[in-house]
């Protein structure tokens, strides 16, 4: 006998495990949690991914390809590297949309920096962030948008403002999170702004979209 479909894919699972941990945090996130949001079982969720550990572990998997999807969006939205690049940045800080959603993930960053399991993840995730950076950044050199620069040691500059943009705007709380994000990085890369681009000016942030909430920490 051939077992039953899966109805709810494990993505949308993720998903809802994701927003649940943003709320509650890992340690009081609860399997019925999730399930109550998906309309599953706990039992149902155990023998998808064997235990809450399993579940988390599985929604810090999908790090990396969340970040490889929000860059990809900004793409097609934006024109402009500069403009993709800030767009990205804004959509993945929706996880930090208020104080206490960034408390929470702080401690979900507590569990990626004293466990292996989660730190492999939550390194590919930064890597990732950092990679898709640097491509925007070289395409800004290219375009002329930005002088000429060393893009790796600028990636990991606008990686920095971006985690450290985060924590100073749940301190102060002035304005949201998505306007303190963009004056922080703004600042990194004012340095490096060319003033004649080779191509028409647009929109400094053109058309930034207003991010979808999701889970991750750097």
């Amino acid at each position: 006998m051939s077992p039953r479909p899966r109805t709810i894919p494990d993505s949308t699972i993720l998903a809802a495990a994701a927003r649940a941990v943003s709320r509650r945090g890992p340690a009081r996130v609860t399997l019925a949690d999730v399930g109550q949001e998906v309309g599953l079982s706990a039992a149902t969720l155990v023998q998808r991914f064997g235990s809450k550990r399993g579940m988390l572990l599985a929604v810090a998997r999908t790090g990396a390809d969340d970040v490889a999807r929000e860059f990809a969006a900004a793409r097609e939205s934006h024109r402009r590297p500069l403009a993709a690049l800030m767009a990205a940045l804004v959509g993945l800080s929706a996880w930090a949309a208020t104080p206490e959603m960034l408390s929470n993930q702080l401690a979900f960053l507590q569990i990626d920096l004293t466990d292996p399991e989660f730190h492999r993840h939550a390194l590919a995730h930064a890597r990732a962030m950092r990679s898709e950076i640097t491509r925007l950044l070289d395409e800004a050199v290219a375009s002329g948008e930005l002088v000429r620069a060393d893009t790796a040691r600028l990636a990991r500059a606008v990686q920095g403002a971006y985690n450290g943009a985060l924590v100073t705007w749940a301190v102060y709380r002035e304005g949201s999170v998505a306007e303190w994000l963009r004056e922080e990085v703004g600042a990194v890369l004012a340095p490096y702004r060319s003033a004649t681009p080779r191509r028409a000016a647009e929109p400094r942030f053109e058309r930034h979209r207003e991010p979808k909430p999701r889970t991750r920490r750097s």
